[in-house]
């Protein structure tokens, strides 16, 4: 608590163009290596570098997305430094004068709404990759020259927990515009993570580390976890703090050192001279935003709205954008105007399913009318919610329908009160001191009693008209 937290994010997107960001090579993923490649994206002397217009198109979106102010005149940069991976020793970004600026994503920290700020949504082209083994590494340049979006945020993230709810927000946000697969596996989606800590009340930031090789936003929560017990460590004991960059190991659960952090000065940057400045009217620009689709806080809004839901209930079935298709599907089909039950039963049942498969929701491929169908089951009173979830359950490994399940297994509840209170006398027969304490006041007893007569009915007694029966039962007597 003596320490705040502070922390900015650097997010890397491959853009899902057909083709690389200066040539025609395809951006198929998995290929065998160096077969995506060609004269201009490994940096053969004389070729030039066209760019994509259609990454261009998918930048504009992301900035206008994030509400960041697209510049009118914007230019590429050579970034130069030397690594095996990057052939032509320099890296096609931009500088001074990034694609847009000032953007914005708001996330909910401690129940209330924060504001992070976008600093710039900026392109450059991806490095290839090496592939590190026992007695060599190889570097395969098929990623080399995708394209890549840079979304940097301002240091006002300071915790772990909201670098973890901007990530989220951010990824949802790129799937709904359909720019980006967001694979972290595959190095769609990258993160590098500046954090420091200063004394509380401070405005004067501290001396940051850059975390990389974080393969999942669990991976970027636990290394930023680490670190900011590293740092105050080193504060606490006076030791001098050194602006570096440190390597995120999973496995030893720890940062490593990798090397003094680098400035700009050091990347020797200049204008690319193989391309012009490029000028983006206001025409394009406003074309690009009203073909924005509907995102996933507007969703929000709309689902509380339209379907009577909680903010909480509907955050979590928009989060993902094909999620949010398949629950407006089951809501808009549910009958009658109370929707709650069905986001129940999307949010409960039917997600905890999903995370038990490792599944999205619209990946369990249930058919809606069944599941329709299974609900109302449960709101006739003709079968427990518990059996219920067993059948929704059965219906997604066999495929068979909730009617045709409930009658194979005979689970119907018995609502029948001839029947239920033939049960409930032998129950109550064989259990006086309940009945007795129940008598006395002892409401714990009823519970009990209920629990019996289900167990005697495997299951199948309506607990509720239960209740209901032994209550007049202990009242007459």
């Amino acid at each position: 608590m003596k320490y705040q937290i502070v922390i900015g994010l650097e997010v890397h997107l491959q853009l899902k163009t057909k083709t690389k960001a200066f040539c025609g090579c395809t951006t198929d993923f998995g290929k065998e290596p160096n077969s995506n490649v060609c004269p201009v994206c490994l940096g053969f002397p004389g070729s030039l570098p066209v760019y994509n217009k259609e990454a261009l198109n998918y930048a504009i979106k992301a900035a206008l997305a994030l509400g960041a102010q697209v510049q009118e005149h914007t230019k590429f940069d050579r970034k130069n430094y030397f690594y095996p991976d990057l052939p032509k020793n320099y890296q096609i970004s931009q500088y001074d004068l990034p694609l847009s600026r000032n953007g914005f994503l708001n996330i909910t920290a401690e129940g209330k709404s924060k504001r992070i700020g976008i600093t710039r949504v900026h392109l450059e082209e991806d490095a290839g990759k090496l592939i590190h083994e026992t007695e060599a590494s190889l570097v395969d340049f098929n990623r080399a020259g995708i394209p890549l979006l840079e979304i940097v945020s301002e240091p006002d993230l300071n915790s772990s927990q909201e670098a973890f709810d901007y990530l989220t927000s951010l990824k949802s946000i790129i799937e709904y515009l359909d720019i980006s697969d967001c694979d972290m596996e595959k190095g769609s989606l990258r993160c590098d993570a500046n954090i420091s800590l200063r004394p509380r009340g401070s405005k004067e930031l501290g001396v940051k580390a850059e975390l990389k090789n974080m393969n999942s936003f669990k991976g970027v929560k636990d290394a930023l976890n680490f670190e900011a017990l590293r740092q105050a460590g080193l504060l606490e004991s006076g030791q001098a703090m050194e602006q570096e960059t440190r390597l995120w190991d999973a496995q030893k659960n720890m940062t490593v050192s990798m090397r003094t952090k680098e400035g700009a000065k050091d990347y020797r940057y200049f204008p690319d001279p193989d391309l012009t400045v490029f000028i983006i009217g206001q025409e394009m620009i406003s074309g690009i935003n009203d073909s924005l689709p509907e995102l996933p806080a507007q969703k929000l809004r709309r689902f509380v709205k339209e379907y009577s839901l909680s903010e909480y209930d509907a955050g979590i079935l928009v989060s993902s954008k094909k999620d949010a298709e398949f629950s407006e599907d089951c809501l808009k089909k549910y009958p009658g105007k109370d929707k709650k039950n069905m986001a129940n039963w999307l949010i409960g049942p039917l997600l905890s399913e999903a995370n038990a498969r490792n599944l999205d929701l619209h990946q369990l491929g249930i058919n809606i009318d069944e599941l329709i169908s299974l609900i109302g089951f449960v709101q006739r009173q003709e079968l427990s919610h518990l059996s219920a979830k067993s059948v929704l359950t059965q219906m997604l490994d066999s495929g068979k329908s909730a009617q045709a399940i409930i009658k194979e297994k005979n689970l119907l509840q018995v609502s029948d009160t001839q029947e239920l209170d033939r049960i409930i006398s032998g129950v109550i027969g064989e259990n006086q001191k309940s009945v007795n304490d129940l008598k006395n006041g002892k409401t714990n007893a009823l519970m009990f009693l209920v629990g019996q007569v289900m167990k005697k009915s495997s299951g199948k007694a309506n607990p509720k008209i239960v209740q209901e029966l032994i209550k007049r039962r202990i009242d007459n007597a």
